[in-house]
């Protein structure tokens, strides 16, 4: 039976609550908003096969395949210019797609929430497209994914690496058919604190929400912009600017596994591996225009043989993964703890209005800004 001791334990992927053969597992949401096993006890049959799925207690081994890495991006400028990055998760969902499979990725359903679906259809590939900067709920996708892969379909599954390592625990062995692509994570931020902003957002607007654009590349991709579209209004700001953004980047809301993630490294259990290529400008000058550029890790020779098949579709460079990840540390190192994160949430909890304690937390000191005015005096004197 599985015992969450600390929550810094559980990464909320769903594989123990997916796996249960009495159904006696539900996932409770905490006072952060987070989601953590809660198990009938009195209807557990003691099978531990929760605790042999979860893949922080029974880490998943990774592949021992030579990475290779590519700077990238989708000769499609539409769908590029659509996409957070370089539109390459596009490519892969259109062609398993057109091979009869299932592609299962992250959405924003009806109260924007985040959820993960599967999708049979070309025209639906727009929904998955595109970062969700909030925690997302994979309910009983699993069981899906397994009975697809049962029935031979080829099948794409895309998330966070603690995701793609919770799916991979609960399936328990390997599928020829199945593709997993994960993410360079921040970390994920609270569900709780994302309604409330929105919530917020249409008192503000006093307007329904009609969509939600977190990487929206008006302003450039380098200086995306957050833009919400309401029924009659619009509101956009840029990605560090906005206050939601402000807290998710200042780490002062995420869920408690991300402050010492388990699935950091270049060495993963994922196919492929996708990111922004931060640095591009640095690393390779002349693939910037400040489009969106993909940094894209291949883990396997499943993914470098699906890399290769749609490569004609691609402009693309291979580039040193270690030069490249200087830019994008969050795939080898988690973020460190913000020490205001509890305050934070009793404050929220006790009622106070989001924004105001958003400003409060992340509030930058006088002393701190003359130590960053420092670093970057001293910066400039290396260069």
């Amino acid at each position: 039976m599985i015992e969450v001791k600390t929550k810094e334990d559980c990464c909320g992927c769903y594989a123990c609550y997916n796996i249960c053969p009495k159904q006696c597992i539900t996932m409770k949401i905490d006072n952060e908003g987070f989601w953590y096993p809660n198990i009938d006890k009195n209807e557990c049959i003691n099978c531990s096969l929760c605790e042999k799925v979860c893949p922080i207690i029974n880490k998943p081994k990774n592949s021992l395949y030579e990475e290779k890495s590519y700077a990238v991006f989708n000769k499609n400028e539409k769908i590029r210019l659509e996409s957070s990055s370089g539109g390459i998760f596009s490519l892969l969902a259109e062609y398993v797609i057109n091979n009869h499979g299932s592609v299962y990725g992250a959405v924003f359903d009806e109260e924007f929430n985040v959820k993960h679906i599967k999708i049979n259809n070309l025209q639906d590939i727009k929904l998955l497209r595109g970062s969700k900067y909030v925690q997302s709920k994979i309910e009983d996708v699993f069981k899906f994914i397994k009975s697809d892969l049962k029935n031979d379909k080829l099948v794409l599954f895309t998330g966070t690496p603690c995701q793609v390592a919770g799916l991979k625990s609960f399936l328990q062995k390997k599928y020829n058919n199945l593709i997993l692509m994960d993410i360079v994570c921040h970390g994920v931020p609270s569900p709780l604190v994302w309604q409330q902003y929105i919530n917020e957002l249409k008192q503000n607007y006093k307007q329904n929400i009609k969509n939600v654009y977190f990487r929206d590349k008006s302003t450039g991709w380098k200086t995306y912009s957050i833009k919400f579209l309401f029924d009659k209004d619009e509101y956009k700001n840029i990605g560090f600017k906005d206050i939601y953004m402000k807290g998710f980047l200042n780490d002062v809301y995420l869920r408690p596994s991300c402050y010492n993630c388990n699935f950091k490294g270049i060495e993963r259990i994922s196919d492929i591996t996708i990111a922004d290529f931060w640095g591009i400008e640095n690393v390779l000058p002349k693939m910037d225009d400040d489009k969106g550029t993909s940094l894209i890790v291949i883990h396997s020779e499943k993914g470098k043989q699906l890399f290769d098949k749609l490569s004609e579709k691609m402009i693309l460079n291979e580039v040193n993964l270690n030069e490249a990840i200087k830019y994008n540390p969050s795939m080898i190192k988690s973020v460190k703890y913000n020490e205001k994160r509890n305050t934070f949430f009793a404050e929220l909890n006790s009622g106070k209005e989001l924004t105001d304690l958003i400003r409060k937390y992340t509030k930058i000191s006088f002393e701190k800004r003359v130590k960053n005015k420092i670093k970057l005096i001293m910066k400039r004197l290396i260069r």
